[in-house]
C-alpha cells in the first residue's frame, strides 16, 4: 500500500475497516503488533479448551490427525495467516505444532516456559508478580503435599505478600491472599516473576492526558490507540456477543486494577471463576474493562462477557498508558471523572 496518510484519524479507522483492510493497512504502518520485551527462545501452546483438533493442514477441511485435551503444552513452530479460513472465523492465525500438524489459534494460549530465582526481599504490603510457565499448581499450603485448589496460568498477575522456605524440603513458595475466597494460597516460587517498579512507569507521560484516547470498533473487532490523531497501537480484540454485549459509546479507564479475580460470584457453579486476570482497565461501573486473556486466543471473534479482551501485551499497553496511573504498590485506583477517553461503536456511524 502507497501514500498512506501521515496521520491516521477515527474517520480513517472506521472508512478503512468497513472496506475489510484495515489489516493490511495497520501491517504497512507498522502497527500490526506490540512486543512488550524480547521473548524466550522457545514458543509453545498450551490448549485452553477440552479438545484441540490437529489438522495435516491449515484449513478446518483439512484431515483430523489428533486430537488433545486442556492443558498440554504444545510446540509452536510457526506463525501462519490463513485469509481462506475467513468464511469460518474472523480470526485467521494457525500454529504449526512441531512435526505433526496445524492448529487454530482460538483455543491454544501463546506460552513460554520461563524459571525464577526466589525473591527475599518481599514488601509487607505485598509486590506484584507474573507467571512465567504455562500453568502451575496452586496449594493451600507451602508444600507438594498440601491440597491442590485451581491453576495459575501464563501471564496471570498475583500479589505476592511473602516467601516461604519449606523446612522438610527446602523448597521456595510465594504466598498470595486471594480476596475472592478470602484465603491464603501458596505457588513455587519459580513459577512466578516479580516485577519491578520501574516496569510499572507510566507509558508516554509526556503526552497530555486529553491528548490519548482509545476506539473500538465491534464491527470488525478492532481497536486503536491514539496520541492526538496518531496511531500508536492497534489490535483485534474480543468484544462481548449474546446477552452481555459490549455497551457503545463515550467512556474513560476511570478505575483500574493490575490484577482481577473475575467471577460471576457464583462460588462453585459460577459460569466463570478467573483468577489472576492481568491488566485490567475499566471504563464502566458494571465491571467492563480491557484486560489480558488466558482462557482463549481466538481475538476478531465477539466472545466476552461484556469486556475488551485483548493479547496481554496490548492490556499492559492499555494499563500503563491510559490515566490514572497506579502506583506500583496499589492493587486499585478509582477516581470518577478522570481516565483515558474510550469510544466504542460498531462500524461508522455517518454511514
Amino acid at each position: 500500500m502507497k501514500n498512506l496518510p501521515s496521520t491516521f484519524t477515527r474517520r480513517d479507522f472506521l472508512k478503512f475497516s468497513t472496506a475489510g483492510v484495515l489489516g493490511l493497512l495497520m501491517t504497512d504502518l507498522g502497527l500490526d503488533k506490540v512486543h512488550a520485551g524480547a521473548p524466550p527462545l522457545q514458543q509453545q501452546g498450551r490448549t485452553t479448551w477440552s479438545s484441540l483438533t490437529i489438522y495435516d493442514n491449515p484449513s478446518f477441511s483439512a484431515n483430523e490427525i489428533n486430537l488433545y485435551g486442556r492443558d498440554v503444552v504444545l510446540p509452536i513452530t510457526e506463525t501462519l495467516i490463513v485469509e481462506d479460513e475467513l468464511r469460518h472465523t474472523y480470526n485467521p492465525i494457525w500454529y504449526r505444532i512441531g512435526d505433526e500438524g496445524f492448529a487454530h489459534s482460538a483455543y491454544l494460549q501463546p506460552v513460554f516456559t520461563s524459571y525464577n530465582m526466589p525473591v527475599h526481599d518481599i514488601p509487607k504490603d505485598g509486590i506484584l508478580a507474573e507467571v512465567t510457565v504455562p500453568y502451575v499448581l496452586v496449594r493451600f499450603g507451602a508444600s507438594y503435599y498440601q491440597k491442590q485448589r485451581v491453576r495459575y496460568y501464563y501471564g496471570t498477575t498475583h500479589w505476592v505478600d511473602q516467601l516461604i522456605q519449606n523446612k522438610d524440603d527446602g523448597t521456595y513458595w510465594y504466598r498470595i491472599y486471594d480476596r475472592e475466597i478470602s484465603k491464603y494460597l501458596y505457588v513455587p516460587s519459580y513459577s512466578l516473576r516479580i516485577i519491578s517498579n520501574e516496569e510499572l512507569a507510566p507509558l508516554s507521560p509526556e503526552i497530555p492526558p486529553e491528548d490519548k484516547s482509545i476506539f473500538v470498533d465491534l464491527t470488525s473487532q478492532r481497536m486503536v490507540a491514539y496520541e492526538g490523531d496518531t496511531p500508536v497501537l492497534t489490535s483485534s480484540v474480543a468484544s462481548g456477543w449474546g446477552n452481555t454485549a459490549t455497551p457503545t459509546g463515550e467512556f474513560s479507564t476511570y478505575h483500574k486494577a493490575p490484577s482481577v479475580h473475575m467471577t460471576d460470584g457464583a462460588g462453585d457453579e459460577a459460569n466463570y471463576d478467573l483468577p489472576g486476570v492481568p491488566w485490567v482497565s475499566f471504563f464502566t461501573g458494571h465491571g467492563a474493562a480491557f484486560h489480558g486473556t488466558y482462557w482463549h486466543n481466538d481475538f476478531g471473534d465477539p466472545r466476552s462477557h461484556g469486556c475488551i479482551n485483548t493479547p496481554d501485551n496490548i492490556a499492559k499497553f492499555i494499563y500503563l498508558w491510559s490515566t490514572p496511573h497506579i502506583p506500583p504498590d496499589e492493587d486499585y485506583l478509582h477516581l470518577p471523572g478522570e481516565g483515558t477517553r474510550v469510544t466504542i461503536v460498531y462500524g461508522d456511524p455517518e454511514e
